[in-house]
């Protein structure tokens, strides 16, 4: 099977994260086809290896993918369209492992080089604080010496045949916040027998708001209160995301908004309860390892593009907090469209060049 079979049977049966047991299924038999070993990890994930013929085993670059799909029920009309109601790949974690699976493929085929290949099939990324963590917790590289973990992004904003790069901070880490208030609603005629929580409410995400910046994103999406035109509700609650650049910032940030909500708690006399689900860290390049891949996607015949700093967030910034790793974008053109929506669909001719730059800078760090 080669990479664009290997894509589009993908795209035809994507699975929601933790669900991806078809998925599984499915790479796992074609890992067998091809001899290559194999074994599950993260409940739905498949972690796979292949050794080079000389120089040190324990010395590794692992390899990594998403396979999780996106609750988008899917508009392309292609041949091979999702077939699973609701579900689809939206985000290009089909054409991920698909580049994945063609250069383990040419790996084994092809085994001199040094060290081992440890090719990661993850699951869940779209889950917050799901699969990456998941996988680390399980120490799957503990008896290696991991001198780089690679990762790919398709990107529309990047023409076919252009990769890009950001060395050093490149994603935003991500928290998602809820906020409840309790007070004392009654009749709207009544306000002076209230601890109206709607405005206290109200003040919280405007204080909320004026934290962000270049360098902070807050943004509150999700606001209830379960009263009427002329009865205010007892509590109301609200959701929202945070985004930050620095590990630093992010803690501080956390302390702010405790700080926040005491001073809500003084003023309207109520009570705040504040809670943080904890996503993905800050994502950071390792620099040496930005630097030569550019100089080697230049040699390679491909278009470098320097990036900035993304306000969006990927967990494969779990691997950039304890390996040296690298993150980059791989150019599927304007005409696919945007990530996250019904018609995103990636131009193919972009797995060709996914699979040759990945091997080679696969080789190239391993043989150096």
């Amino acid at each position: 099977m080669d990479t664009k079979e290997f894509r589009r049977q993908l795209h035809r049966h994507p699975e929601l994260s933790f669900e991806e047991h078809q998925t599984a299924r499915f790479i796992s038999e074609r890992l067998s086809e091809l001899g290559i070993e194999f074994y599950p990890i993260a409940q739905t994930g498949i972690l796979a290896r292949v050794e080079g013929r000389r120089g040190n085993l324990k010395r590794c670059v692992v390899l990594r993918a998403e396979i999780d799909a996106l609750p988008i029920s899917e508009l392309t009309n292609v041949d091979w369209s999702s077939e699973q109601d609701g579900v689809m790949h939206a985000c290009g974690h089909d054409c991920h492992a698909a580049v994945l699976y063609g250069v383990l493929k040419r790996l084994h085929l092809n085994r001199d080089f040094e060290g081992t290949v440890l090719a990661l099939f993850q699951p869940a990324e779209e889950f917050c604080a799901g699969g990456a963590s998941k996988v680390l917790s399980e120490q799957p590289f503990k008896d290696y010496d991991v001198v780089a973990v690679i990762g790919q992004h398709v990107d529309s904003a990047l023409d076919v045949g252009e990769i890009g790069f950001c060395p050093g901070k490149f994603m935003a880490s991500t928290d998602e916040l809820k906020f409840v208030i309790k007070g004392v609603g009654g009749g709207a005629a009544m306000r002076n027998q209230m601890k109206d929580p709607v405005v206290a409410m109200a003040d919280l995400i405007m204080r909320l708001n004026m934290l962000n910046s270049d360098v902070c994103l807050m943004s509150v999406g999700k606001v209830e209160a379960n009263g009427t035109a002329n009865y205010v509700p007892d509590k109301c609650s609200c959701e929202g995301t945070m985004r930050a650049f620095n590990e630093g910032l992010r803690a501080r940030i956390k302390d702010m908004i405790n700080h926040i909500t005491q001073e809500i708690e003084y003023k309207y006399d109520v009570e705040v309860e504040f809670c943080v689900r904890e996503g993905n860290p800050c994502l950071e390049n390792d620099t040496q390892l930005s630097y030569e891949a550019m100089l080697l996607a230049d040699s390679c015949g491909y278009k470098v593009r320097d990036l900035e700093m993304s306000p969006v967030t990927d967990d494969f910034s779990f691997y950039s907090q304890q390996y040296p790793a690298l993150f980059y974008s791989l150019g599927v053109g304007a005409k696919s469209g945007r990530r996250h929506t019904a018609m995103f669909l990636p131009d193919e001719r972009a797995l060709e060049v996914g699979e040759e730059f990945m091997w080679q800078l696969a080789l190239s760090i391993l043989n150096k």
